[in-house]
């Protein structure tokens, strides 16, 4: 490493607001700018002001994804200094950052040190054709590089519900890939590990969820079924723009979990009291 470099990456870091993004980047993995400036509270000039320093010395790797630019730490670049550092200036010998690990392989995969665990996330209901069909794009659109949502029925409909279709166009979110599936695909040996399992059914107005054998983390997130609505095409509609509302507000309170800090009981308590918020009492 030049001497150059050295001193604009400890002057970078000579700072507290950008010393504890880049720690945060390093012990989360990947994220937007805007999940960035929430974590912190920073305004977006300021927000800006901070990566861009950090990104022109090197610490931070940056690349868009649609609308958003996700941050990433590079650690291989604090191995390499901490390298310059005790081979030059503390009359010791050059660094090695882990024994079992050279410092060859730390340069030349920061993304796989980086990586975060992806969560993989079933929606169940009845049907499968509105609610745990909105829950899986929902997720998908809102988690990516962090969450992938699938969903199913015990009683799939086989087809999914054209308002459902046609409010997530509205919205945005994109539908490729979406149908109305029965749950059995997910219970065979080549299915994908599940770690959350949630059910969308209304219990309160009789209806029967299905329960979801194994090991993945569960809850229960009741929204009323849109499909049951009555009226004419532009109440059917409310109707399904209040089950979204209700399903993106719950997701998002979970994506801003920190999962992994929260023991098995705390982060199943957490899960319950997010299937019991509303729109009118959500943070």
């Amino acid at each position: 490493m030049e001497t150059s470099t050295a001193i604009a990456i400890l002057g970078a870091l000579a700072q507290e607001t950008r010393l504890h993004i880049f720690r945060h980047l390093a012990q989360t993995g990947p994220r937007p700018a805007g999940q960035v400036g929430e974590h912190f509270g920073l305004p977006l000039a300021t927000l800006s002001f901070h990566l861009k320093t950090l990104q022109q010395a090197g610490l931070l790797d940056c690349r868009r994804e649609g609308r958003q630019l996700i941050y990433q730490a590079r650690c291989d670049v604090i191995v390499e200094l901490m390298a310059y550092l005790t081979e030059h200036c503390c009359n010791l010998p050059a660094f090695n950052p882990l024994t079992a690990m050279s410092l060859q392989t730390v340069t030349r995969e920061p993304a796989a040190m980086n990586q975060e665990k992806v969560y993989n996330v079933l929606f169940l209901c009845t049907g499968n054709s509105a609610r745990s069909i909105l829950a899986e794009a929902t997720m998908n659109h809102l988690g990516k590089g962090r969450f992938r949502a699938f969903s199913a029925g015990s009683f799939p409909t086989g087809k999914v519900n054209p308002f459902t279709l046609k409010l997530l166009h509205l919205q945005g979110i994109p539908t490729e890939g979406l149908r109305s599936k029965s749950w059995d695909e997910f219970a065979t040996p080549d299915s994908p590990p599940l770690d959350f399992v949630f059910t969308v059914c209304d219990r309160a107005a009789g209806e029967t969820c299905p329960m979801w054998p194994g090991q993945p983390m569960s809850a229960h997130w009741g929204v009323d079924d849109p499909a049951a609505a009555e009226g004419d095409d532009a109440q059917k509609m409310l109707a399904f723009r209040k089950a979204l509302r209700e399903l993106e507000n719950r997701i998002k309170i979970f994506m801003n979990l920190p999962i992994r800090s929260l023991d098995k009981i705390k982060l199943k308590s957490r899960l319950d009291e997010i299937g019991q918020t509303t729109l009118e009492n959500s943070p």
